[in-house]
């Protein structure tokens, strides 16, 4: 009698490798930029918590600050917009980011972000 075998195949696993190594690089291109905009979200958060009675130039000032220690280079704190609702100040920021893949492809990512949660 023969058993009938269970397994991948040589090109199975050939495919399923070459589909985790595009997903492993695209992951390599975007998380920088990811991580960037959580260090900027987490800033502008940290600022409108601290900075309830102060003045926008103050705010944009202490958001540059704070980029330069977090490596923050995409936006700067003239980019912020900066409201107040009722006595809360709010500190918010939107930006496309250009992400260069390969052979001329690449990504458009939105990123937005309040400190109003």
């Amino acid at each position: 009698m023969r058993h009938k075998q269970s397994g991948v195949s040589l090109g199975g696993l050939l495919i399923a490798g070459a589909i985790l190594v595009v997903l492993a690089l695209l992951g390599l291109k975007l998380a920088p930029s990811y991580i960037e905009y959580f260090q900027a979200k987490k800033g502008i958060i940290a600022l409108a918590q601290e900075k309830q009675s102060s003045t926008v130039i103050d705010i944009r000032k202490a958001f540059d600050q704070r980029a330069d220690v977090d490596g923050v280079e995409t936006i700067k704190g003239s980019d912020l917009e900066i409201t107040k609702e009722g006595a809360e100040v709010v500190i918010s920021f939107a930006y496309r980011k250009d992400i260069p893949m390969f052979a001329g492809l690449g990504l458009y990512v939105d990123f937005q972000a309040s400190s109003k949660q």
